[in-house]
């Protein structure tokens, strides 16, 4: 047998790489899922616990959060879904562009269960900072009763200065968020181990037989208390967005070896706990330590769920992000925050909706136990429109017959619709929050692609093909226009027609530069584009050619950048010679446009919020001219 002598280093290199991003994704994949046993067993007693909790609805209970944690976040996460991957990138929008590509008739269909999840994960962007930091702070009573008054100042300050340190970036201190969660699951699993022994009949929740009897035997209260089960596997859809920052084996390992073991030892441990002390059930989790040990673990419990919130907060920056690519959400300030992590980004309008929403939150509802039950169904919601959309992968992209499509994922389908309507029941209980922030952003994400559709369309009916505008101006005639030296660049969305900003400068100016570029930037339905195939050049005549910029969904559309690299394959022009012409359409509401009144001045609204093009696509600012133009719309 020969010996590599490179091959033992290659092999340690590899596998300190896949212990490193390991550790990272316990921080920012699973820390959401990591501080549900704050609140989710505690959750679940509390209707069982009106007349008294007996020994067969704890087991039947530990038994129902172990099997979700098994089917749900293992099989269908872990195991499944991180294989259903964009070129490495996960997420509902994700999985929509890609199966947009082959959609055809059911694009419409496909756009708003895509939008659904991406509104629902939104909400759930909202939700789970009060939450989680809500149910870590009130650990604080424990520790001195006369704290209590203080949970929820004391949270609105750690949210205050979460959100206002966005905008520096989380570079600098990520390196640690995976080691100070690593410890939250050593931590929790050893709490359960200690109490395991108090009640060992506990074990038998390894058997799925006792949730199945819960279920039977409770009744109506088993769908209430199904509701709170289903929060152990908040933060499931977060390991489904993040799969693109670490890939799919240091997630999968990170689950079996650290963060499913503690969990299910965790909630074993809490069971335990209460079978042997009834009256531990107001804060089950707290009161699994010692005295000692209340107050540091109420501060790693606080680091974990601010780590928690964090990502969150990361992966609605990134969704918004590949939403405004896709054309489902106006142009928004997007800045970087990291030279080497591309996934490190700040929308200063979404940090300011999403702190302004968790706010309210946390002064509506004031306690972990009012503000659970608003929780699940954003949560199950989402879940419920991957399961969906996971179908239409299995039959298009893996080529599976439909009827082995339906036959593997009606059983989980089933399951989460159960979820889902026991979720439904808590509406009136603060289980609208999520569905009125839903429904929020899908009205704007169909306003917007539904205006700007509509937009295109009256633009078109007035616009004159390129060839037949080429061969009029380059005419030696009297009306011709004069030539001035130098470059000028059009941007236009639709690169068969003359450019607006074009037609305005020939119209008032009379100019034509000795270079004309018709630049169209186009987003791929994959989340990166390699430089090679950054962009395309076509010349048209003597003095005109058309420039296809692409940029795939989850990069920045830096013009400035592509241009240099223009430069560099040999296309020969100077960037502070050339103009950038752009055009500006004020629109102006009509109600035969096609939209209702309301919706055309939301839409009206949305363009108006929206980026400078110029700032957006990364422009020279001193080499920009806007031409502007009416639009009835």
């Amino acid at each position: 047998m020969q010996h590599h002598p490179g091959s033992a280093p290659q092999a340690q290199s590899r596998a300190r790489t896949l212990f490193l991003l390991s550790l990272g994704s316990i921080g920012v994949v699973y820390g959401d899922i990591g501080t549900s046993p704050l609140y989710a067993f505690r959750e679940a007693l509390r209707p069982v616990a009106q007349d008294g909790i007996t020994r067969a609805e704890v087991i039947g209970l530990i038994s129902l959060i172990i099997w979700t944690l098994t089917i749900i976040v293992t099989l269908k996460y872990v195991l499944f879904l991180l294989r259903a991957d964009n070129h490495g990138e996960g997420g509902t929008l994700s999985l929509l562009a890609l199966l947009m590509k082959t959609a055809g008739r059911r694009a419409t269909v496909l756009f708003f269960m895509g939008a659904v999840g991406a509104a629902l994960f939104i909400g759930d962007a909202m939700i789970t900072p009060a939450l989680s930091v809500l149910s870590a702070v009130e650990g604080l009573k424990l520790v001195t009763p006369t704290l209590g008054d203080y949970v929820v100042p004391i949270s609105v300050v750690i949210l205050v200065m979460l959100f206002a340190v966005q905008s520096l970036g989380t570079a600098a201190v990520s390196k640690f968020f995976g080691p100070i969660t690593a410890i939250w699951f050593i931590v929790m699993g050893l709490g359960g181990i200690r109490h395991i022994s108090d009640d060992l009949g506990i074990l038998a929740a390894f058997n799925p037989y006792y949730a199945v009897v819960f279920m039977i035997n409770e009744g109506y209260v088993g769908l209430v208390v199904l509701g709170a089960v289903f929060l152990t596997v908040t933060g499931a859809e977060a390991l489904y967005a993040d799969l693109g920052h670490f890939g799919r084996r240091p997630i999968q390992w990170a689950w079996f070896c650290l963060v499913f073991p503690a969990l299910t030892l965790n909630y074993l441990g809490q069971g335990a706990l209460i079978l042997a002390h009834p009256e531990a059930f107001e804060n089950p989790f707290f009161l699994m330590f010692p005295n000692w040990a209340l107050l540091p673990i109420v501060i790693l419990a606080t680091a974990a769920t601010i780590i928690a919130s964090q990502a969150v907060i990361t992966g609605a920056f990134s969704l918004t992000r590949q939403a405004i690519h896709l054309g489902f959400l106006p142009r928004m300030e997007i800045f970087h925050t990291s030279e080497t992590q591309t996934g490190q980004i700040y929308l200063p309008g979404v940090n300011t909706v999403l702190l302004f929403g968790v706010m309210l939150l946390v002064f509506i509802f004031g306690s972990s136990e009012k503000l659970a039950t608003a929780y699940g169904i954003s949560v199950t919601g989402a879940m419920v429109v991957t399961t969906v959309m996971a179908f239409e992968f299995l039959r298009a992209r893996w080529r599976w017959k439909p009827l082995a499509a339906i036959g593997a994922l009606t059983p989980l389908l089933l399951l989460e619709l159960t979820f889902l309507g026991a979720n439904l029941l808590k509406v009136h209980d603060g289980g609208y929050v999520p569905v009125t922030i839903a429904a929020a952003v899908v009205l704007l994400m169909w306003t917007w692609t539904r205006g700007t559709r509509i937009l295109r369309d009256k633009t078109r009916r007035i616009e004159v093909p390129l060839p037949a505008f080429i061969k009029s101006v380059e005419k030696q005639s009297a009306h011709a226009p004069v030539q001035v030296a130098g470059t000028a660049i059009f941007l236009t969305s639709d690169p068969d027609f003359a450019p607006a900003a074009l037609l305005h400068n020939i119209k008032h100016n009379h100019v034509l530069h000795e270079q004309n570029f018709i630049l169209t930037v186009k987003t791929a339905n994959t989340p990166r584009v390699v430089p090679a195939e950054r962009f395309s050049v076509e010349r048209i005549s003597d003095r005109f050619s058309r420039i296809e910029m692409r940029f795939g969904f989850m990069e920045t559309q830096n013009v400035s950048q592509a241009l240099g690299l223009m430069r560099k394959a040999g296309h020969k022009f100077d960037i502070m010679s050339t103009s950038f012409y752009l055009g500006r359409r004020k629109l102006v509401p009509d109600a035969q446009s096609g939209m209702p009144m309301w919706q055309d001045r939301l839409f009206i609204g949305l363009a108006n919020l929206a980026t400078d093009p110029s700032d957006y696509f990364r422009l020279p600012t001193n080499r920009v001219v806007e031409l502007g133009s009416h639009v009835v719309i």
